[in-house]
């Protein structure tokens, strides 16, 4: 970087840290039901706690006051008044990785000024410096970077603390999560919404006196056009998520039904089994389920299951009220992936059902239906017309496209799918085509509203630095069509029903693709869990726990090569060795975001799939050996580090998160 010394005071990171306090910050924010966090914009796997980036990035950036001398310099004070001090900084790192105090712009402001005076002393320090005008300027915050910026957590924390942030990585996925949550909001903080007001006649402009401080007018957007998608939606596909009307005849042995006879529910999910053909060759023409349980819902005094009801070689699923019988808890499950014909009861073993499975003969048979009663759900006897409406559903198109079976996490192509296609019902791909195409008209519709609202219509992208009317809608389509990745992530055939909390749990619970036997539908269209209503109103309270206090930017950048860091102070979380294989679990997301998104982020979102070759993870099988996948990585993850000593900001250090994993021996 530079001959010339550097007069670099030690940081409050290089001495101590408060970590009893930021520990437990980090372990409340991990926490369920602590409501909107920024992660829920999109998902990404292994993403850092917002209170530990917060936390390391103000002591990265924060002098420690004890006394310092060496280097042609003196600093800091005697050990007695600097644990005074050290007191003090410790009190703001305590406030500032609370939860609740993520957007308290008091916490925060006290936090901007001690990195500020801390910065000011730097560069009284470092005056004399010959590159002082470039590298030292007391009124100027260093930008950030972070070259391995995945889901954003750090990055959005620079910015939070008040610096200049930017973020690069090789996956394209990240790059636009990155957008959505530091390049996006602060280009249109502050503005109000462009969209018609619901509660006001369609068309009519809303009233100026309501302020929209930080992403709210953003966020407030995002929730009108999103519905304005689903009722799109509806108006095209609705016939294929039809209202159940309960009968007198559906009634008859169920007295928790009898209050709603005559009256139309709203479905929520459809249970499905997996079948294949019985191997017993007395029952080889019947397809017998692979249920790993009848299960629907197992909370107390609110019980049921499906029990199959068996006649000769055919059967049909009843469901039931009350305790579940041990035929219901076990299913036709007898081990791992071995099951056992309901018809026969002989074994059927896992390699004949790869087989069966990899030959096309999979098939699938309505269990149950899930609807909304009138204090909770209610749980309903399949019929033959769902089942009819569910495979008259015909997409025109699908993502044909291969994924790496052997990718870490993968587990799912011995059974036949081999596409990301092959994840989905033919009825969620018609839902996830028609809403990504909404998308485009959506974008459209917006431009148009906001050009009418006042926003100039220049025609100048997003992509190209834009702020008017055509960059406003570009902006807004992001965060929808996060929204169909967080459908996806609902609606596949890999998903499970959780009979405790009654929902829907999404496919990546975990950072694998790992079969299902059984699996829920959602109703895309439904005000439920994994329907486009709730995922574009969750997406829009995320939004507002952003803090857009600074500028960003998201570029597509490989760490080891990239220049981004120049002058910049660093703050990274590389990949783990061999423990997530990022891009290859992405491509699930980029099929749908290239779908929607391409025309807006056209060389970001150019290639087919994410790219692979170069990404930093020591895969055995894309490499050849363990032994060659390990000294990738570690070739790699030295030219990183060399690349990141000679261009990051000679000042302060470099801080990388990472996890030591000591093996048995």
């Amino acid at each position: 970087m530079t001959d010339y010394p550097i007069k670099s005071p030690r940081k409050l990171i290089e001495v101590a840290l408060p970590l009893d306090a930021i520990n437990a910050a980090c372990a409340y924010e991990k926490m369920p039901g602590i409501g909107a966090h920024p992660r829920g914009i999109h998902l990404w796997w292994a993403r850092r706690p917002l209170a530990a980036a917060r936390a390391i990035l103000f002591a990265q950036l924060v002098n420690d006051p004890g006394y310092q001398q060496g280097g042609g310099f003196k600093y800091g004070m005697n050990k007695k008044d600097a644990a005074t001090e050290r007191a003090r900084l410790f009190k703001i790192i305590e406030d500032l990785v609370k939860w609740e105090n993520s957007t308290n712009e008091e916490v925060l402001d006290r936090a901007r000024a001690e990195i500020r005076r801390s910065w000011q002393e730097v560069c009284e320090l470092n005056k004399e410096h010959p590159q002082a005008a470039e590298l030292f300027n007391p009124d100027k915050l260093p930008a950030f970077h972070d070259p391995f910026a995945g889901g954003g957590a750090i990055p959005l924390e620079a910015q939070r603390l008040g610096l200049e942030s930017y973020a690069s990585d090789l996956n394209p996925v990240a790059v636009l999560i990155n957008k959505a949550m530091i390049e996006i909001p602060p280009k249109f903080a502050g503005r109000p919404p462009v969209g018609p007001d619901p509660e006001q006649k369609e068309g009519s402009k809303l009233a100026l006196t309501r302020s929209w401080p930080g992403a709210t007018g953003l966020a407030e957007d995002v929730r009108r056009y999103g519905a304005w998608m689903r009722a799109e939606a509806h108006r095209r596909i609705g016939h294929l998520y039809p209202d159940v009307e309960i009968t007198t005849e559906m009634a008859k042995e169920r007295p928790d039904l009898k209050p709603l006879v005559g009256k139309k529910v709203a479905v929520i999910a459809w249970l499905w089994a997996r079948t294949i053909k019985s191997p017993n060759p007395a029952f080889s023409h019947v397809e017998v389920p692979l249920a790993s349980n009848f299960i629907l819902a197992n909370k107390e005094g609110k019980e049921a299951f499906v029990q199959p009801v068996i006649d000769g070689d055919k059967f049909h699923f009843a469901v039931k009220i009350g305790t579940p019988t041990l035929d219901a808890a076990a299913g036709t499950k007898a081990s791992g992936a071995n099951f056992r014909c309901l018809i026969s009861g002989v074994p059927i073993a896992a390699e004949y059902i790869r087989k069966e499975a990899q030959n096309g003969r999979m098939g699938q048979r309505l269990m149950a239906i899930v609807a909304e009663g009138i204090r909770g759900r209610i749980y309903l006897t399949p019929d033959q017309e769902s089942e009819n409406i569910a495979r008259s559903a015909i997409p025109d198109w699908k993502p044909d496209i291969e994924f790496f079976q052997q990718a870490l996490g993968f587990r799912v192509g011995n059974y036949g799918m081999s596409k990301w296609s092959d994840l989905f019902t033919p009825r969620q791909l018609v839902s996830l085509t028609t809403l990504s195409d909404i998308v485009g008209e959506a974008r459209e519709r917006i431009r148009q509203d906001a050009i009418s609202y006042g926003l100039p219509n220049d025609g100048k992208a997003l992509d190209a630095g834009g702020t008017g009317a055509l960059a406003y809608a570009e902006a807004l389509s992001v965060y929808l069509a996060f929204a169909v990745d967080r459908c996806a992530d609902f609606s596949n055939s890999v998903t499970r029903w959780v009979p405790g909390n009654q929902k829907v749990m999404n496919l990546f619970g975990k950072q694998t693709l790992s079969m299902t036997w059984d699996y829920p539908e959602a109703a895309i269209l439904a005000n439920t869990v994994g329907g486009f209503g709730p995922a574009s109103e969750y997406i829009a309270d995320c939004i507002e726990k952003l803090s857009p206090s600074a500028s960003g930017f998201s570029t597509q950048a490989d760490a080891q090569t990239q220049v981004v860091s120049r002058h910049k102070m660093v703050s990274t979380d590389p990949p783990y060795y061999d423990n997530i294989g990022y891009a290859d679990l992405s491509d699930f997301f980029y099929i749908w975001l290239r779908r929607s998104l391409r025309s807006v982020f056209p060389s970001t979102l150019a290639t087919m799939t994410v790219p692979k070759n170069e990404e930093l993870v020591a895969t055995p099988i894309r490499h050849g050996s363990k032994d060659d996948a390990e000294l990738f990585f570690l070739d790699g993850m030295t030219q990183v580090i060399h690349n990141l000593s000679d261009k990051a900001h000679p000042e302060g250090p470099i801080t990388i998160y990472y996890a030591f994993k000591q093996s048995a021996n």
